[in-house]
């Protein structure tokens, strides 16, 4: 499928979406820091536990609706509500007022999500798919690798120019789609009674975690997922904070006077740019090198990669020491990407496939949940504690996962 022969919605939301991803990725890294700042460290390690679990709520409503209702009124809700909700956080100083903000631009994006998935899946072809769904990665991937680097200043140095543009953008592809965007809901999928998918949603969603509970090998999954995933999501919450609280300014390139010279915000920008950039340029090379590894093998050494990498950040502040560990947490990240994925593909019944797959979002969502503790924990704790609670996290996953493989052996 040429791209100048993509449908208009879909050209329409690439453009729209690449844009917002790359704005998005010059706020959502520094806000734990932010509140961190605002509220104090622990209240910053609680509250930020809550929004995944409202992201839930409004990915299943905007699922249902999308169904309902059809996509693109779904969409502009979604959009209007992010716009709105950037607006309040532009315009207000309270820390609290602008909790309930990002809390409402988590709604709106979750609410948007599903529809927008949805409606590619209504205009593109089955055998193009995977063409499509990978150029909108990509585009998300370059927002995530320069977003932070330039978030780095204008977070700190120009927040309300920042929260503004992002008000914008998102009004500008609220009348984009409003006048550009047509509907692609198939006719055979509407329906009038909305609070009926609705009420389907969260039943089929509940009863895909109870059969959790009855799969003892799918529950030790879960367990050891949500352990594995405490360190890989510190990169959004507690290495922000030790990175500006910790790290000195200093030169890009050691022993020379006219060095460019890197703030603390600076650098972490740069951290997770790097850790963007490797993802766009070695997942391909990873996962075709690691093809013949076995699942146990390939859980276990991931897991300890991302923990111990992790583990490595508190031991130096040097920023070539720094890139260092991300390299080596990045790759662990890497290398559980594609094998989390065909894990379940095998190992579910055929018959509860769908089932299996919305339990396996459990454990994203409890590991989104249980990551920001360390931010609480670090009101107390010396970030040498912290960095050996996040590697006891990865020891014990990967132990885990070594008992979910005595008891399952793969065919």
């Amino acid at each position: 499928m040429n791209k100048t022969t993509w449908n208009p919605n879909v050209k329409v939301r690439l453009i729209g979406e690449g844009l917002f991803n790359l704005l998005f990725w010059m706020y959502f890294p520094f806000l734990t820091v932010y509140f961190g700042k605002g509220l104090g460290l622990q209240t910053a390690g609680l509250i930020m536990a809550l929004p995944p679990l409202i992201s839930i709520v409004g990915s299943l409503t905007g699922g249902s609706f999308a169904d309902a209702l059809g996509r693109r009124p779904v969409m502009l809700i979604g959009t209007f509500l992010q716009m709105t909700m950037f607006i309040l956080f532009a315009v207000s100083s309270s820390p609290w007022i602008n909790y309930v903000a990002f809390i409402g631009i988590n709604i709106g994006a979750a609410f948007y999500r599903p529809a927008s998935s949805a409606m590619i899946a209504d205009t593109v072809p089955k055998d193009e798919l995977r063409q499509v769904y990978a150029t909108f990665m990509t585009v998300n991937n370059i927002g995530a690798v320069l977003g932070p680097i330039i978030g780095a200043v204008f977070f700190f140095q120009h927040r309300q120019l920042l929260l503004w543009t992002c008000a914008i953008v998102l009004f500008l592809y609220f009348i984009t789609i409003y006048f550009i965007v047509s509907e692609t809901l198939p006719v055979r999928s509407k329906q009038k009674d909305v609070t009926t998918p609705l009420k389907y949603a969260f039943q089929s969603k509940w009863s895909g975690y109870r059969l959790i509970l009855k799969d003892r090998i799918f529950l030790l999954y879960v367990i050891a997922g949500t352990c594995s995933l405490f360190p890989v999501m510190q990169l959004d919450l507690y290495l922000p904070v030790y990175v500006i609280d910790n790290v000195p300014k200093q030169p890009l390139v050691p022993h020379l006077l006219d060095s460019f010279q890197l703030t603390s915000q600076s650098i972490f920008g740069y951290l997770v740019s790097f850790n963007g950039l490797l993802f766009v340029i070695l997942i391909l090379p990873v996962t075709n090198r690691l093809k013949n590894w076995s699942e146990r093998r390939l859980f276990v050494v991931s897991t300890l990669l991302a923990g111990g990498g992790t583990f490595l950040v508190g031991w130096n502040n040097n920023i070539w020491f720094l890139f260092g560990c991300t390299l080596i947490f990045t790759l662990g990240e890497i290398m559980r990407t594609p094998v989390t994925q065909s894990f379940i593909g095998h190992y579910a019944p055929e018959e509860a496939r769908g089932q299996y797959l919305a339990a396996d979002s459990l454990q994203n969502t409890l590991g989104k949940t249980l990551a920001p503790l360390a931010i609480y924990a670090s009101g107390w704790i010396a970030p040498l504690g912290i960095f050996t609670i996040i590697l006891l996290f990865a020891i014990i996953g990967a132990c885990l996962y070594l008992q979910l493989f005595r008891l399952y052996s793969p065919t």
